[in-house]
């Protein structure tokens, strides 16, 4: 989120977007002074996606509540948010009773499903601004919302991947159920509208997440409302394990035409988690000039990684100065496929660290490679297959990963680049 937003009045299109929590709390000021807090943002459902009316601002001790049109905001951040009133004493009220209060009412509720099975809880809430106006777009659901809530954001940078953030979990309002119009401090919980016609309007990726928090019989239920293009495109989002239960409940014809619509790299993917048999009697009902490249694609995918690893990469010892591999680092790297990370390796070539050349360059040149480097290195087995290694990149996100053997010999690296490109080669 920007440190401050815009005006919000303003009559040009706001492309900022913040969540509630980090505005929960913010000091409120009115000509200079702090006049109170911003204790909760009051929303109307009157359209698609719920429009923000008024801003809640409770005061100190003998001094009343205050209810802020959105207009009268001059600007808005965590830190701060200011108004502009000419006087206090005609704001000074109560929200409504039938007002919906996203604090109030909507955070750490728990998310239900179209037949009240509990999915998650809202830690958050995202807002966005357009047009001079702030609509609720999303419902916050992951963990790494809630470390952002309790101001932990930066132990959550560290626990999440770069491509995981900003979150992988955010549930569009488009499928929240509308709230009951009499909420009292509204002690139920929210509920996803999972319909067939919402669904005509969602991502593939977006269908896959919800529906890995289903329990199986739902989670059949709803993926039996996707027209089979939908269905095809979902089912190749889905994570392994439930891809495997869906197609046992779903049946082989039906499987068959889904898995149809996909190319033979995708086909590959999902058949490759069945046990051979099941995989095979699908195969059976699909085209035999695909069945041939999906055959030639799982067994590919099946080779072990030792044969397509390269040994020309940087090693040194953890005892080497960060100065004296600089100094030899365009020497030695020339003719090398792995040039981006130096792999740190004791007697017989025994892999204990590595180091990003980015690190490297950063780091005081007096340190010694031992006391920068990572020692719980990220490696793939000898033995690990071609497709392990493809999950390893995509979990992972690196440009390189080590291949070690017996007592963590080091015995080469394979690159990113590699294995993305034999997996397409027979799309």
């Amino acid at each position: 989120m920007m440190e401050q937003l815009e005006s919000i009045n303003r009559k040009s299109e706001l492309k900022q977007f913040y969540f509630l929590t980090q505005i929960l709390n913010s000091r409120v000021f009115w000509r200079g002074k702090k006049i109170g807090k911003l204790a909760d943002v009051v929303i109307v459902e009157n359209g698609k996606l719920p429009e923000v009316t008024h801003i809640y601002v409770t005061r100190p001790f003998g001094y009343a509540s205050l209810l802020v049109p959105l207009e009268k905001i001059r600007l808005m951040s965590a830190k701060e948010t200011v108004v502009e009133l000419s006087d206090l004493e005609s704001y000074e009220r109560e929200p409504a009773p039938d007002a919906v209060l996203l604090s109030d009412h909507i955070l750490d509720k728990k998310v239900l499903d179209i037949d009240d099975r509990e999915v998650e809880v809202v830690y958050d809430v995202k807002m966005v601004a357009q047009n001079g106006r702030l609509f609720v777009s999303d419902v916050d659901l992951s963990k790494y919302g809630l470390l952002r809530r309790l101001r932990l954001k930066p132990l959550a940078d560290l626990i999440y991947q770069p491509h995981q953030r900003p979150n992988p979990k955010l549930v569009s309002w488009t499928l929240v159920q509308p709230l009951p119009t009499q909420l009292n401090s509204f002690k139920g919980e929210v509920k996803l509208k999972v319909l067939k016609e919402r669904l005509a309007d969602m991502y593939p990726v977006d269908i896959a997440d919800i529906l890995e928090e289903m329990d199986q019989p739902q989670r059949v239920k709803i993926f039996s409302e996707l027209d089979v293009s939908r269905a095809s495109d979902t089912l190749e989002e889905i994570d392994p394990n439930v891809q495997r239960e869906l197609i046992r409940a779903l049946g082989k014809g039906k499987v068959a035409q889904l898995i149809n619509l996909m190319t033979p790299a995708q086909a590959a993917d999902i058949l490759s988690v069945l046990p051979i048999a099941e995989a095979d009697s699908i195969m059976k009902l699909l085209d035999p000039e695909k069945v041939k490249k999906i055959e030639a694609i799982i067994e590919q995918q099946e080779q072990k990684i030792i044969n397509y690893a390269t040994q020309n990469i940087l090693k040194f010892s953890p005892d080497e100065t960060v100065a004296k591999v600089e100094e030899e680092y365009h020497k030695i790297a020339r003719g090398k496929d792995v040039i981006m990370y130096i792999y740190i390796v004791e007697k017989q070539d025994r892999l204990i660290g590595v180091l990003d050349l980015k690190e490297l360059m950063q780091a005081d040149n007096s340190a010694v490679l031992r006391d920068i480097m990572v020692d719980n290195v990220i490696a793939l087995e000898e033995s690990s297959k071609l497709k392990d290694a493809r999950d390893m990149f995509s979990r992972y996100g690196f440009r390189a990963l080590p291949v070690i053997g017996k007592n963590d010999q080091l015995l080469g690296a394979l690159t990113y680049r590699d294995v993305m490109n034999l997996r397409h080669r027979f799309i």
